[in-house]
């Protein structure tokens, strides 16, 4: 197998990290090389996620007998990696050389190299993880996403939610103006009764029902995995038994919609509800947004300005080709954003820069005791926002490779103070150096008019009053 990081040859290459192969121009030079091929054959992949929704990729590549073929195997595990953790699903379908098939096949089976994503979209999706080779094109599967869309629903009286690890929120909100906003300091973490969740949700509902005439539907925000209404993973309930998360956790959500009577209620991952919030901020659609906190959360609002049914977890899609790119603790996998786009890239990056990093320290002091450098015009922090710059401005056309964009909302922890103009400035640089085709896309900080609309005030705008 050849690594398309051969492929990838960028102007813009950072002392701290000169071995980055950033895949968009890796994906960019394959693509061309192949579109040069006479004999290039079709190389279909689809995920398949619940209630048979489907989402694909069509793309070409070298034939079996070309000497190229060789780097068809790490281009199209690399687009059904970041494929699968875009949409989610418990099902891969390969059409193309066999040979490919094969490879996606051992690199996603128990004890592969792909074993974590196995056992991950298997749990989440309650089913068994496999990859199908399609023999005619003709059976390859159709493109299918639920009708269900959400977000951007003002009308009414309405409740929105936002559970987070340290606190709870919730927002009274009559025809789109926030009429009471309510923050409370909770410990869902040790909970170990899945009651206490159910009480202290209910009771945020309440307090903010006070503040209304009557309530039409309710919409919530919360870390973790959310399908269908239905938490499948989640730290907020890492206390609770596996016996009791699914009796109990994963029915939550419609438990407490029944006790409002059944009015509409949805609730969907927490980064989803952040790019909502600033979609409705810059009234405007297509915006991708991307928190680099302790990892790297994602959420999209698509063109029509709805949220969509897909997991969005960019911390596991792949933005570096390079076989020797820093590899993330807990999948295993290398080159994926959570080690590029979070405090993870800050610490790398700082003991790469000649930083002694006190171990002792909470993430989020030990990510300030870096900042201080910044703040004091370090040049060796310097270095380590702008590298980060570098990877969001190589990332973002990546990005743009699978989903439609007119924004990309950077912000979380690593972006604050001085570090956010700077990834900006740079990562601005970098895509409209290498990537003019992509100048209509707009990176941007939330600003005062991004900010506007708060995380909980979105949430309420989830459910459609019907």
């Amino acid at each position: 197998m050849k690594p398309i990081s051969y492929l990838a040859n960028p102007k813009f290459i950072s002392d701290l990290h000169p071995n980055f192969a950033p895949l968009s121009l890796a994906i960019r030079e394959f693509n061309k090389r192949v579109e040069a091929c006479p004999e290039a054959v079709p190389l279909y992949i689809a995920v398949e996620r619940t209630g048979g929704q489907i989402g694909s990729l069509k793309l070409k590549c070298f034939p079996e007998d070309n000497p190229l073929c060789e780097f068809n195997f790490q281009y199209a595990e690399r687009n059904a990696k970041f494929l699968l953790w875009q949409k989610g699903g418990f099902k891969i379908y390969i059409y193309g050389p066999k040979s490919v098939y094969e490879y996606i096949r051992d690199c996603y089976a128990k004890g592969g190299t792909r074993d974590f994503d196995n056992d991950f979209m298997s749990t989440v999706y309650d089913e068994e993880f496999t990859v199908v080779y399609v023999e005619k094109e003709e059976d390859f599967p159709k493109d299918k996403a639920n009708s269900v869309s959400l977000g951007g629903n003002m009308d009414g009286c309405r409740i929105g939610f936002d559970l987070g690890a340290s606190d709870r929120k919730v927002s009274a909100v009559i025809d789109g103006k926030d009429v009471y906003t309510e923050e409370v300091v909770w410990d869902p973490r040790n909970a170990t009764d899945p009651q206490y969740h159910f009480d202290e949700i209910n009771a945020a509902l309440k307090s903010a029902a006070e503040h209304m005439p009557r309530v039409d539907a309710i919409g919530g925000s919360s870390a973790g995995v959310i399908i269908d209404n239905r938490p499948r993973i989640g730290s907020l309930f890492r206390g609770v038994s596996r016996e009791d998360f699914k009796a109990k956790i994963n029915p939550l959500f419609f438990d407490l919609q029944k006790e409002w009577g059944g009015i509409p209620f949805n609730v969907v991952n927490d980064g989803e509800v952040t790019a909502l919030a600033g979609a409705l901020g810059i009234e405007d659609t297509a915006v991708l947004g991307c928190a680099m906190g302790s990892s790297e959360a994602g959420g999209y609002v698509n063109p029509k300005g709805e949220i969509t049914t897909w997991l969005n977890e960019l911390a596991f899609c792949p933005v570096d080709a390079s076989l020797d790119a820093p590899m993330d603790e807990w999948s295993g996998d290398i080159g994926v954003g959570a080690m590029y786009f979070s405090q993870q890239a800050v610490f790398h990056l700082a003991k790469l820069a000649g930083f002694k990093l006190d171990e002792t320290l909470t993430l989020a002091a030990k990510l300030k005791s870096v900042q201080k450098y910044l703040e004091e015009d370090d040049p060796r922090a310097i270095k380590i926002w702008e590298t980060i710059g570098i990877y969001l401005g190589y990332g973002v056309a990546n990005y743009a490779n699978y989903y439609e964009l007119k924004h990309v909302l950077i912000l979380g922890r690593v972006t604050s103070g001085k570090g956010g103009e700077i990834v900006l400035n740079k990562a601005k640089e970098v895509l409209e150096t290498e990537f003019p085709e992509l100048k209509h896309i707009n990176i941007m900080l939330p600003d005062e008019k991004a900010r506007r609309v708060g995380q909980a005030v979105a949430a309420a705008s989830l459910p459609e009053i019907k």
